[in-house]
C-alpha cells in the first residue's frame, strides 16, 4: 500500500517544493490548505488549489482558521501592524511572526494525519526562518514529534519530516527546479495579493534565491530590487 503524506500546502514557495519532494519520496499527498486571515490569503489559497491539482493530490482539505485574525499582534493578521521592508540583520522576533502559528498548523495536520491513517506530516520550515520565528527550530518540531507519539492512537507512528531544515531558500530552489516545481503558481509576498511588493522579508529572500541561479521568478513584481 502506497504511503501517505499531509503536506501544509501555503501556496508559498516551500511549501510547494516540499510537496513535490513528498511526491518523489513516494508519498500519496494529502494537502492541507489553512486560511487564517493573512493578508494575502486570496493568492495563496488560489496558488495552493492550483498547485494541488497540478500534484495530483489524493485530496485537498482547505480550513478557516480566522481566529488568528481575532488574535493579533502579527503583520499578517493585524492591519494596525505594518509589513516591514527587508532589513539585513535584526535581533528581535519578526513582526510578520504569528504567535505559535505552526504549533497549531501541526496539530491540526496531525488530526488530518491520523483521521486518514496516514504516514508522515510534511512542512516546510528551514534555516532562513531560525533567526527570528521560534516555532520554525528544530528542536521545536522534536518537541511536538513527541507529542505526536504520545497524543495519537493509530498503532504506526506518524513522523513530523522536515527535509529543508537544515537548507537555505537557495538550495530548496535548486531542489524544486530539478523537480519541475510550477513556481509561477507559488507566491511569497507578506503584502500584496496581485504583484508582489518586492521590499518585504519574504520577496527579498525569495528573489535572491532566484537571482543566486541566475534565473528570473516568474511571478510578476512592483519593485524588483
Amino acid at each position: 500500500m502506497k504511503m501517505k503524506a499531509v503536506c501544509l500546502l501555503s501556496g508559498g514557495m516551500d511549501s510547494t517544493t516540499l510537496a513535490y519532494v513528498a511526491k518523489d519520496m513516494g508519498y500519496e499527498i494529502l494537502a492541507l490548505h489553512l486560511n487564517y486571515g493573512q493578508l494575502t490569503e486570496r493568492k495563496e489559497r488560489e496558488c495552493a488549489r492550483t498547485v494541488a491539482r497540478l500534484l495530483g493530490a489524493k485530496e485537498f482539505l482547505e480550513v478557516d482558521v480566522g481566529y488568528f485574525r481575532q488574535f493579533g499582534k502579527s503583520a499578517l493578521v493585524d492591519e494596525k501592524v505594518p509589513v516591514n521592508d527587508f532589513r539585513e540583520k535584526h535581533t528581535d522576533v519578526p513582526k510578520t511572526y504569528v504567535p505559535f502559528r505552526n504549533g497549531n498548523l501541526l496539530a491540526m495536520a496531525t488530526s488530518f494525519a491520523e483521521s486518514r491513517d496516514a504516514d508522515a506530516v510534511f512542512i516546510g520550515v528551514q534555516t532562513s526562518d531560525f533567526s527570528g520565528y521560534p516555532d520554525c527550530r528544530e528542536e521545536f518540531i522534536q518537541a511536538f514529534q513527541r507529542a505526536v507519539d504520545l497524543g495519537t492512537a493509530q498503532e504506526k507512528p506518524i513522523r513530523l519530516m522536515t527535509p529543508f531544515v537544515h537548507l537555505n531558500k537557495t538550495e530548496i530552489l535548486e531542489k524544486g527546479l530539478a523537480l519541475g516545481v510550477p513556481y509561477e503558481h507559488t507566491w511569497s509576498c507578506y503584502s500584496n495579493n496581485d504583484a508582489a511588493c518586492g521590499v518585504c522579508e519574504s520577496c527579498h529572500f525569495r528573489l535572491e534565491a532566484f537571482r543566486a541561479l541566475g534565473i528570473e521568478d516568474p511571478v510578476p513584481y512592483e519593485v524588483r530590487p
